[in-house]
């Protein structure tokens, strides 16, 4: 069996989560919304808790917190919902990035096309969002500005403190899809002029199925969001259905875990990182984007001249690791996030992402490296 390096796609399940999710599968199993005797009066005890779990990370109230069924969901309630708002205000203009998840642009091309404006803010060779460009695409009708907390493809933390700086004076809503970094960098996502945070349970070791929208109050007022289903009040209003309780205690679980196991965890990811780096460094590799603002847990490489796909199937008995995003991974277009970051088409087709995090097993770099080796001299002849 070869060593799972695909963690950016989904992690591995934390024990304590999958112990905790089985209690409220096989024993604890009431409604959340049927308080009415204890199985529901414990299962929306439990909703709570693990509210405030997740509430914790980003330091914000636990009623700031809808549960939704992953960082796509929340992403979609976080710009779909300010629809209704942008029109009777006569804001239309949306600003992004050319690096954000097809979660993000997808439902702001749908805005722009039912009369929205979207500005499209470049990023640098290094991977992050040009903040000099984000400042000259603010107008005065700009309603919404939408940045990821960390790149899914190449692992490169975003400028989050510098836009803050950006949009301290400017009314317009400030949406951060944090699916890859919730959990592992915390510093930037807890900074108080963030409006609205997505964030996914498979990312940091829970459940699939199951992830949040975090909104923070401005004058004490959450954004005005809009839902973009019915038939039920469930989570505030803008999630109807019924609350998976296991999906959530797990969810939960996770963040608790995220917390308190950071410090061991980061020496765990540093060390394979620079086990990774001393190995692969001699196949004379192109690292993609500014690795001093790199999450430990990944490394997105090109070796020009061989094929993504032909990388990928080479190692598969050795390693398990992706080319590009898990939602983009049925196509064969190279990485349109290393196109925006200036990549050749050549640099781009050769790409590989590891990506691995502390329940990661050893890895026989000794071995990757000797396969990778023979596809270089491959090609060369």
């Amino acid at each position: 069996m070869s060593v799972y390096l695909d963690c950016a796609s989904t992690t591995p399940t934390e024990p304590s989560v999958a112990k905790i999710m089985r209690r409220f599968v096989e024993r604890d199993y009431g409604n959340a919304a049927s308080p009415i005797h204890d199985y529901g009066t414990f299962a929306r005890m439990a909703v709570d808790h693990a509210r405030g779990q997740v509430a914790k990370l980003v330091k914000v109230r636990r009623d700031d917190v809808i549960f939704t069924s992953g960082a796509t969901e929340a992403n979609n309630l976080a710009l779909l919902g300010l629809r209704k708002h942008g029109r009777q205000t006569g804001r239309r203009h949306l600003i992004c990035s050319t690096i954000e998840h097809k979660a993000v642009l997808e439902p702001l091309e749908a805005l722009s096309q039912s009369g929205f404006a979207m500005t499209l803010v470049p990023a640098g060779s290094d991977g992050r969002i040009s903040v000099t460009e984000l400042r000259k695409a603010l107008r005065p009708d700009t309603l919404l500005v939408s940045t990821m907390q960390v790149n899914n493809e190449t692992g490169i933390i975003q400028p989050l403190t510098e836009i803050a700086e950006v949009l301290a004076d400017h009314s317009a809503f400030w949406h951060v899809d944090a699916a890859q970094g919730f959990g592992k960098e915390f510093d930037s996502i807890t900074h108080p002029r963030i409006d609205m945070i997505s964030i996914s349970g498979h990312k940091i070791y829970g459940p699939k199925g199951i992830g949040a929208l975090i909104t923070r109050k401005r004058h004490g007022e959450p954004p005005p969001l809009k839902p973009l289903m019915y038939g039920g009040d469930q989570e505030q209003g803008l999630r109807p259905g019924t609350l998976p309780v296991p999906l959530i205690a797990g969810l939960g679980e996770a963040a608790r875990c995220a917390l308190r196991n950071h410090a061991e965890r980061l020496a765990r990811v540093r060390n394979i990182r620079n086990q990774a780096l001393s190995a692969l460094t001699q196949l004379d590799p192109i690292i993609n984007g500014d690795q001093t603002h790199c999450l430990p847990h990944v490394i997105n490489l090109s070796l020009p001249g061989i094929p993504s796909a032909t990388i990928i199937r080479a190692l598969a008995k050795t390693i398990a690791i992706s080319s590009t995003s898990a939602c983009t991974s049925h196509t064969s277009t190279p990485s349109y996030v290393l196109h925006a970051m200036g990549r050749t088409e050549a640099q781009s087709a050769s790409a590989v992402r590891l990506s691995w995090c502390h329940l990661t097993d050893d890895i026989d770099w000794e071995a990757v490296v000797t396969i990778l080796k023979e596809l270089k001299t491959q090609a060369k002849s």
